[in-house]
């Protein structure tokens, strides 16, 4: 019997880790009769191609994992694929599936079976039933039609997650890719847009057996690990004992992604993380909303007065990136709410600021509660919020052209200077951002796809149309300092005619010609000839003090860039020089 578990990802980077640990759960518990592999693709595939890829494996259980982002896609290809194959069985399993798994039988016929909650151990028993051809109908933790009906079987217990296996063997097979790592299931809060919340209870790996299989992707040189764990700190001593050990065996190169809840670090472990190497740790801070109000209703349990003193006490060490979260069209929050929200999460200054709109998930408690709230949202996944008694769609509407532009000119970091420098012209940093999303809108630019370049070039086009101009020179050379931090451009927008450059040319090349200037300032190509480093770095003069933020007063000041050197963000690393 062959079965193949099925992914269908976001995106190529991401790596499925519920079909992997599905499918080492089973291993060693399955006959050895059964071939059981992996297939994974992607929502940018065409479904064409799809359907084709799976036919041709041949399968005689095909399994899918199942999310707001791949549902609609999956679901096309079901009766089409039992239609070709009516012998093979259709699994279904997935947080999309799992809390309504009879109306999804019912509404897809070619499903056979559906995995609620939790599945190793239920798709584990579920490929042992079929292989023997005995009735799995009965298997816990499913729902299957048994006799012309549908019956939704008991869960099956919590698995001991000691029992879950290593799921990555072949690490060069996944370069490159960003890998997911598990190290607890479960959440202690009850935050009702969120899924985590059904679950009750926190259960946690053993802690050596962590340690043991973050050495295995430490000795791999992995370039980024993100835990799932859903507050990765709700225990601090678990959380810490795994950042001590992280920090202890270094390998000067991976970077670890965590799920927190800021208000939770205290002094012992704020003290702990600025020891860390810059680069090491990310953490996702989840605020989605300043509003008391609307905090009490979704039921997030926290106090955003010290969520921002931790999230300043991070930054001051200088050493951990920050995602602070943001949701839009919670029950409570009105257009000017969100307003503040958001200039209450902008003014602690987050390396990135996720805007994202309320998803009302099947299972979730603000999906049960829609009608209270006035909530409406897409019948499709990802059901996302159209409207609430708060907030009507024109309004939510424009909070879209926010996010675009905040996505597009703070997350990006391609603009940390000049966006900074712009939205303090207004009145409030969300004032800035709405107002450029309503440019493009107005200016047509949201029609079609734009070079990189194009967007330096909207961003001097918004200032000399929304404002005075008076100091689009500083504007020119901010752009300017931002474009070179990113790249050694070797072609400039036609408008971008601020330089110092030129002019001082002969004092640069004297700079990399000077005995000990790149040991001193560029170790990395200590083995280049002068002439080669002047090419693969990139100093630029500014007239004043571009690094310190001191923009009116005149004061030159040479600034290296260096593209060997860069940080998470893809930033080059940047120096004062004297020349």
């Amino acid at each position: 019997m062959k079965v193949v578990l099925c992914a269908v990802n976001a995106k190529y980077i991401h790596v499925n880790l519920a079909v992997r640990s599905l499918a080492g759960y089973a291993r060693g518990r399955i006959p050895a009769s059964v071939r059981l592999s992996i297939a994974e693709y992607t929502i940018n595939q065409r479904p064409d191609f799809l359907f084709r890829e799976l036919c041709a494996l041949q399968a005689d259980v095909l399994a899918f994992s199942c999310y707001i982002w791949n549902i609609e896609l999956v679901k096309g290809l079901l009766a089409d694929l039992k239609q070709v194959r009516p012998e093979m069985k259709i699994v279904l399993g997935g947080p999309e599936v799992s809390y309504d798994a009879e109306w999804v039988l019912l509404e897809n016929p070619a499903v056979d079976c559906v995995i609620c909650g939790e599945g190793e151990a239920a798709f584990a028993e579920l490929v042992c039933r079929l292989a023997d051809s005995t009735d799995y109908t009965g298997v816990c933790g499913i729902a299957a039609r048994r006799n012309g009906r549908i019956v939704e079987n008991p869960p099956q217990p919590p698995l001991d997650l000691a029992a879950l296996p290593f799921v990555y063997e072949d690490f060069a097979a996944l370069a490159d890719r960003i890998l997911y790592y598990e190290a607890s299931r479960g959440c202690p809060y009850q935050c009702q847009y969120c899924l985590s919340s059904v679950e009750q209870g926190v259960r946690f790996k053993p802690l050596p057996l962590v340690k043991r299989e973050l050495q295995r992707f430490l000795d791999a040189g992995v370039r980024q690990v993100k835990f799932v764990d859903r507050t990765f700190n709700c225990n601090k001593a678990f959380a810490l004992e795994i950042w001590r050990y992280l920090h202890a065996h270094d390998n000067g190169a991976t970077n670890f992604h965590f799920e927190i809840s800021a208000d939770l670090l205290d002094g012992e472990t704020l003290d702990f993380l600025r020891q860390v190497r810059p680069g090491q740790f990310q953490f996702e801070i989840g605020v989605q909303t300043t509003n008391p109000e609307t905090t009490g209703i979704i039921r997030r349990g926290m106090r955003f007065s010290r969520i921002a003193e931790v999230s300043r006490a991070l930054q001051q060490g200088g050493n951990i990136h920050q995602h602070l979260d943001l949701i839009a069209g919670l029950p409570g929050e009105d257009y000017a709410s969100f307003r503040q929200s958001f200039n209450d999460v902008y003014a602690l200054a987050p390396d990135q600021l996720q805007l994202g709109f309320l998803k009302l998930l099947k299972g979730s408690g603000l999906r049960r509660d829609s009608g209270k709230y006035g909530i409406r949202y897409r019948e499709k996944a990802p059901y996302e919020v159209l409207c609430t008694h708060a907030l009507p769609y024109d309004a939510l509407d424009r909070l879209k052209d926010v996010e675009e532009m905040v996505e597009q000119y703070y997350n990006s970091a391609r603009f940390d200077r000049s966006v900074r420098w712009l939205a303090g012209q207004f009145a409030t940093p969300f004032d800035f951002f709405e107002a450029l999303g309503g440019w493009y809108r107005e200016s047509g630019l949201y029609a079609a796809p734009h070079a990189k370049l194009d967007a330096y070039t909207f961003l001097w086009r918004f200032y000399a149309e929304r404002m005075d101009g008076a100091r689009a020179d500083t504007l020119a050379w901010l752009l300017k300092f931002d474009l070179y931090h990113h790249e050694n451009a070797k072609k400039l927008p036609d408008w971008l005619t601020a330089d110092r450059t030129r002019e001082n040319r002969a004092r640069i090349f004297a700079f990399y010609e000077k005995p000990g200037n790149i040991e001193k300032y560029l170790p990395a190509y200590a083995a280049e000839d002068p002439k080669r480093v002047s090419k693969l770095a990139h100093i630029e003069v500014f007239p004043f003090d571009v690094l310190s933020g001191d923009y009116g007063t005149p004061c030159e000041t040479c600034v290296l860039f260096h593209y060997r050197d860069r940080d998470i963000l893809g930033r080059a690393g940047v120096c004062r020089v004297e020349l």
